[in-house]
């Protein structure tokens, strides 16, 4: 048996397919992932992912502990309620988790993932000595993502004035304190929507509002094929420890600015540019039949083979998509591997559907 959420029970009142996903019993489906998938993109769905881990940050020197541990820089955190995505990484630049960060009132909040929990948390205590900062694990705490275009509008009609408001107001990638819960403009799946954290306790009527105002109970597969239809990085799949977020589609997210920031992982990454960065993170799409796994073979005539790290069948595109780490010379074709014949794909920016609206 698993590790399980406050929500458990009414998971599986509700008629979820359980799976082990880190540890942690999780609703795959409620009897169509499909169909949940494509409620997320037309209308709303809702996520328990009380798995993940809540970090909360304060202490004189929480600011300058944080631009020393994470690639991005949270100096551009200029007010509470602004929030960053960024890599943790080692000392050679390699990806130990990717994480949010929150600017709140006393300090910082991170969001990080639920199969690295025990890792971040050592590597957090390991790296705090010398500096004046207090981390504390919040396990005690539910996290809800109601995602979709008319997720924050029927979450609004839900709450009180003051929780509905403050939906209102908030700009994406930000996230604010009512009261005891804590209400984020974030998401995973490439469509706007919220992630609330609340009290453990709190989670399961909070849960029943949500299925009651008819918003559709969505599970870790839902979740899995709109994130990968936007691009977004699977910890354990498409980022590790073994490669650095310039072969992950992640630069955008190091902040190299300003040149005196020492961050864990700048001088590998530095010289991993001064060497020539051999490889990239591209989107692959299956023109034929056939269904894109991780670990196929990708083969770019005259210049090499790559791996494909993510891939399913994308119930918005009705094809099969993928992610792929690929050598840096790769163009716009290349062919897949799929049970002992090659298959010709389609090389694209790793970014196919945002919002509703197909990229490809």
């Amino acid at each position: 048996m698993g590790q399980r959420t406050p929500l458990y029970d009414l998971h599986l009142a509700l008629g979820a397919k359980t799976v082990d996903f880190g540890g942690w019993d999780m609703p795959l489906h409620y009897g169509s992932q499909v169909e949940e998938h494509h409620q997320v993109r037309s209308d709303c769905g809702v996520f328990d992912v009380s798995h993940m881990t809540v970090i909360d940050i304060d202490g004189c020197a929480a600011t300058p502990w944080l631009q020393h541990l994470l690639a991005n820089d949270v100096t551009r955190l200029e007010s509470p309620g602004k929030a960053l995505y960024s890599p943790l990484l080692n000392a050679e630049g390699g990806v130990i988790d990717d994480l949010i960060a929150y600017r709140t009132e006393d300090g910082y909040r991170l969001v990080a993932n639920a199969a690295t929990r025990d890792k971040v948390l050592a590597w957090l205590q390991a790296r705090s000595e010398g500096f004046k900062v207090n981390f504390k694990a919040r396990p005690e705490l539910a996290i809800l993502a109601i995602q979709g275009p008319h997720a924050r509008e029927k979450v609004a009609a839900l709450l009180s004035a003051s929780r509905a408001a403050l939906i209102r107001e908030l700009r994406p990638f930000e996230g604010l304190a009512d009261g005891d819960w804590f209400i984020a403009r974030t998401g995973y799946t490439g469509e706007d929507g919220l992630e609330i954290i609340l009290p453990g306790e709190q989670a399961p009527a909070f849960y029943n509002d949500l299925v009651g105002a008819g918003i559709a109970p969505s599970g870790l597969g839902a979740r899995d094929t709109l994130r990968l239809e936007a691009g977004m990085n699977l910890y354990g799949q498409d980022i590790d420890e073994a490669h650095t977020p310039l072969t992950s589609n992640l630069g955008w997210s190091v902040a190299w600015e300003p040149v005196g920031r020492e961050f864990i992982g700048r001088s590998g990454l530095l010289a991993e540019i001064e060497q020539g960065v051999k490889e990239k993170l591209v989107g692959l799409v299956l023109e034929e039949r056939g269904v894109l796994r991780a670990h196929q073979v990708v083969r770019v005539s005259g210049i090499g083979e790559g791996e494909i790290t993510s891939g399913s069948f994308s119930p918005t595109l009705s094809k099969s998509i993928a992610l792929a780490r690929v050598p840096m010379a790769t163009g716009d074709r290349a062919e897949v591997e799929i049970r002992g014949k090659w298959y010709p794909v389609r090389v694209v920016k790793p970014t196919f559907v945002r919002h509703g609206k197909i990229l490809i």
